[in-house]
């Protein structure tokens, strides 16, 4: 088959695959890890090894290295602040100890071979960005356990091919001169590992230096960028294989705390670029295994899976945090889940060619034993990832909520209609005067700028599925609905205020602002002025028996619909772009002129107080 055929077929499987998950809810990786097993060994449809010959591997290997890179952009020194040294300890102790579980499980519980054993108990070691963060994507865990998972994943992956690089190695040199001591093998690579780190670091200054001075034009920033990861990558691998992945981990690391502001503009490019390497690889390395590798498995593979999962992973998180703050309840969620991905199978896959060639016939096992660990990983965590953080309390805000830009009269009754049909909203405001009405009614607030960066790190941005701009200024409405479109999404950032067409040049394009609230386009003055004349929000809950047209008939004419919550907290806003379908359980939210008063609430008014009950 050809080469541009199978790329298209990987592509389409991969993104497929993603596109579905997204759809169902189920996890990501099973979903690609099926798909490219019935396209490989299963159905035969495309062979990657055959298509791609001796590049699949540095593919892989370039993939890999783009991904921890993208990984390490992530991860930010002041999210260790609530992690209470839990990452330190998981990246030192856990490591040591996971090493040693892993391989003791390996040898009396598998009957590997104590050299096989060690080197796979060292990759074991890793959990992968990969697979972690869609994880923590579809699922919402609480900030600091989420946190927690994400930097030793990011962190952990090539601290773990350094132990199999270590074992490796020490392996030969006793191979090639018997009764080589452990501390001829260990200080070269420590060294080794450390100047890749350097030069990572070093990289990491140059792009830090050079992209806010404008040395590299904005069109080259993003092909710069990805050069100079692979060269990194590529150098960094000519000092000690695998070095390299220590070397694009701790250069995306840095630069992500180098305060870089040129950086933010391609954040959307390269979590594109990261989408697409963990499909592609996933469907390519899942293709590549063969039918023989599989059976290998018997029952006691069978038993050092379940090992891995129920001993072994457990003893290393509640060993290592033994004496920190974490309260239990995260500890015993963090033990639990422990997926392996792209890195485990890669590195595995090239061993078990060098253990081979060593003379160890248990190193065919490995590829197999790899996929077998990636599938029971990701499907025993994958699927109860969400039940685990309910039975823990480790779940976060499952219900949609609202982030409201702009303390004003009119965001604060808005905002409280959404408290009292229990959706999550909070109001952000730089003004601590603005947010005076908010802390008077009791409403979450935060006070500070929106598009500052620091508040990405101190507002909790997870619970909140929407986004509205309400501030009286619509060019600032308008950037802050761009700045998080890729982050939440461009239909679900929302904007006071009528969207321009194309006609009209003295007007924000629509390309560049949030869609508009309201099918008419309210803007900021027409709401204030509405308020001012006694307009109020009115929420309608429909059922079959009153249904939405009966809805609009008891609503004056000129009341504009808003938005509808429905019975699972989704919501669904009524613009000129979009129109949700109302149906019997959904409670609308209007905004409506005071109707005026009729003979019959004239006279019930008066019989209340005749009896001294309260007027309604």
């Amino acid at each position: 088959m050809e080469q541009t055929l199978v790329i298209a077929l990987v592509g389409i499987l991969g993104i497929g695959a993603q596109w579905i998950a997204w759809r169902t809810g189920w996890p990501a990786i099973v979903l690609m890890l099926a798909a490219g097993f019935l396209a490989g060994p299963v159905f035969g449809v495309f062979d990657p090894e055959h298509a791609f010959g001796e590049l699949l591997e540095p593919i892989v290997a370039v993939g890999v290295a783009l991904i921890l890179f993208e990984g390490g952009l992530s991860l930010d020194f002041r999210e260790l602040r609530h992690t209470g040294g839990a990452v330190a300890r998981l990246a030192t102790i856990g490591v040591v100890l996971g090493w040693l579980f892993g391989a003791l499980a390996g040898i009396y519980i598998a009957g590997l071979a104590p050299e096989v054993a060690i080197l796979f108990g060292g990759i074991l070691v890793v959990t992968g960005p990969t697979v972690v963060i869609p994880l923590l994507r579809q699922s919402s865990v609480k900030s600091r356990p989420a946190s927690i998972l994400k930097w030793e994943a990011i962190v952990n992956d090539p601290t773990g091919a350094l132990c199999a690089v270590i074992a490796y190695e020490y392996f030969r040199k006793v191979a090639e001169s018997p009764g080589a001591s452990l501390f001829e093998v260990v200080p070269p690579l420590i060294i080794a590992a450390i100047l890749a780190g350097l030069i990572g670091y070093v990289a990491a200054l140059a792009i830090a230096w050079s992209f806010p001075r404008g040395a590299v034009p904005e069109y080259l920033k993003v092909p710069v960028l990805l050069t100079a990861v692979i060269g990194v990558f590529v150098i960094s691998n000519l000092i000690e294989h695998e070095a390299g992945l220590v070397a694009v981990t701790v250069m995306g690391v840095a630069l992500a705390n180098m305060n870089v502001t040129s950086l933010r503009s391609i954040h959307p490019f390269k979590e594109n670029i990261a989408v697409l390497l963990v499909s592609g690889i996933f469907i390519l390395l899942s293709a590549s295994l063969s039918i023989e590798d599989v059976r290998y498995i018997n029952w006691p593979i069978a038993w050092f899976l379940l090992a891995l999962l129920f001993l072994v992973r457990p003893a290393t998180i509640l060993l290592s945090l033994l004496g920190s703050n974490i309260p239990w309840n995260e500890r015993l969620f963090l033990a639990w889940i422990a997926p392996r991905g792209i890195v485990l199978v890669a590195i595995s896959g090239l061993f078990a060619l060098r253990l081979s060639d060593l003379g160890f016939t248990d190193g065919n096992l490995l590829i197999g034993l790899s996929f077998a660990v990636v599938v029971v990983t990701i499907v025993a965590h994958g699927f109860s990832v969400d039940f685990v953080a309910k039975l823990l309390k480790v779940k976060g805000v499952t219900r949609p909520g609202m982030l409201i830009v702009g303390s004003t009269p009119w965001t604060i009754a808005l905002a409280e209609q959404m408290r009292d049909m229990k959706a999550p909203v909070i109001v952000v405001d730089a003004s601590w005067q603005r947010l005076a009405l908010a802390r008077q009614k009791g409403i979450p607030f935060y006070h500070g700028e929106i598009l500052n960066e620091a508040t990405e790190h101190n507002l909790e941005l997870a619970p909140y599925q929407n986004l509205v701009a309400a501030t009286e200024n619509e060019a600032y409405n308008a950037l802050v609905c761009n700045e998080f479109a890729h982050e939440i999404g461009r239909d679900s950032v929302f904007q006071l205020g009528e969207s321009a067409d194309g006609e009209d040049r003295h007007a924000l394009p629509a390309s560049l602002r949030g869609r508009a609230l309201f099918e008419s386009g309210f803007g900021v003055e027409d709401v204030s002025e509405r308020q001012r004349q006694g307009w109020v929000f009115r929420k309608t809950r429909l059922s079959e028996e009153f249904d939405f047209e009966k809805m609009q008939e008891k609503l004056p004419n000129a009341a504009n619909m808003l938005l509808l919550v429905r019975d699972n907290g989704t919501i669904r806003f009524f613009t000129h772009a979009a129109k949700p379908e109302p149906r019997a359980g959904d409670v609308i939210l209007s905004f409506s002129p005071p109707q005026p008063k009729t003979a019959e609430d004239v006279a019930a008014k008066k019989a209340a107080k005749s009896k001294g009950a309260p007027a309604t």
